[in-house]
């Protein structure tokens, strides 16, 4: 996985960890890091960047590849939705937010509809992230995809604060820390 790529045109992409908004130029050498949860970390002479699954065509001569690890989508649950979570990824760290311990509370109500209205509630590893928006949404994006959900919301929490302890302890195995 790790390798250089050529930018084929001009890539929007996100400055890890500011969150900002940024353009990478076509033919700009890229060195892919990461290909978690269906977005792809770079890194380039100007930083580390996150870029969104609908951008990745930029990347000359890269395919992503399917995860093994994907949501199997089928009748909604809230194990689903637990599941769809662990395909979301903190752009420079290889352990879901779910195993990463991030997820603090998930609620799911019926709707008026039939329907389901999912909350979920989340913190980031440090308050300063500005990754926490770009994560929360890839979250809400995945989940609004689930069959039957009407609404789904990500609130950035940060009571409890998150602590290394609180990574699952398939998080830290992947981390190397058992």
């Amino acid at each position: 996985m790790n390798q250089n790529y050529t930018l084929t045109k001009d890539c929007p992409a996100t400055l890890i960890p500011a969150g900002d908004p940024a353009t990478l130029k076509t033919g700009a050498e890229v060195y892919i890091t990461q290909t978690l949860g269906g977005n792809v970390t770079v890194r380039t002479d100007q930083g580390l960047f996150r870029i969104a699954r609908e951008h990745i065509d930029a990347i000359g001569g890269f395919v992503l590849q399917p995860e093994t690890k994907a949501a199997a989508v089928g009748e909604f649950s809230e194990q689903l939705v637990w599941d769809t979570l662990k395909t979301c990824f903190d752009p420079e760290i290889p352990v879901n937010i779910v195993d990463l311990g991030l997820v603090y509370d998930l609620a799911v109500e019926k709707s008026p509809t039939g329907q389901h209205n999912v909350e979920v509630k989340m913190t980031l590893t440090a308050p300063g992230c500005g990754m926490g928006p770009v994560i929360a949404e890839d979250a809400r994006s995945k989940i609004a995809g689930l069959p039957t959900v009407e609404s789904a919301k990500v609130h950035i929490v940060w009571d409890p604060q998150w602590a290394p302890q609180m990574i699952s302890e398939v998080g830290r195995k992947t981390l190397g820390l058992e």
